[in-house]
């Protein structure tokens, strides 16, 4: 079992910069790909972006592409994403997602494990 836990999220300003973590337990964090999704309210859950196991591969939706960025720490076993140039449209629930050694998709029921989520809320 992995255990996930977002933090990071709160009220930004348009324009501004918000990093989120994924802190994993449990199982070997640096076996797991990560991937990030949102969820807007009276909106369905969209992929974000994405990591490989390996951390060697990157993947980013349109929307977000050149905006925000994935990372992770092995070390700390957390997974990261880095919101920059905000937009009120980015407003959502953000969640973090693992399967094990996978690359990345953005179909939920690809990822094994979820999070509760953390509130991001952009104003304009």
């Amino acid at each position: 079992q992995v255990q996930l836990v977002e933090s990071g999220g709160g009220l930004v300003q348009a324009g501004g910069s918000l990093r989120l973590s994924c802190a994993s337990s449990g199982r070997t964090f640096s076996n797991y790909a990560v991937g990030w999704f949102r969820q807007a309210p009276g909106k369905q859950r969209e992929w974000v972006g994405g990591i490989s196991w390996r951390g060697d591969n990157t993947y980013y939706s349109d929307s977000v592409r050149g905006r925000f960025i994935v990372s992770r720490d092995n070390a700390k076993s957390t997974g990261y994403l880095q919101m920059n140039n905000v937009k009120p449209e980015d407003t959502a629930v953000y969640y973090c997602a693992a399967v094990v050694r996978g690359y990345w998709s953005d179909r939920e029921n690809y990822y094994n494990y979820w999070g509760q989520g953390t509130q991001v809320t952009v104003s304009s």
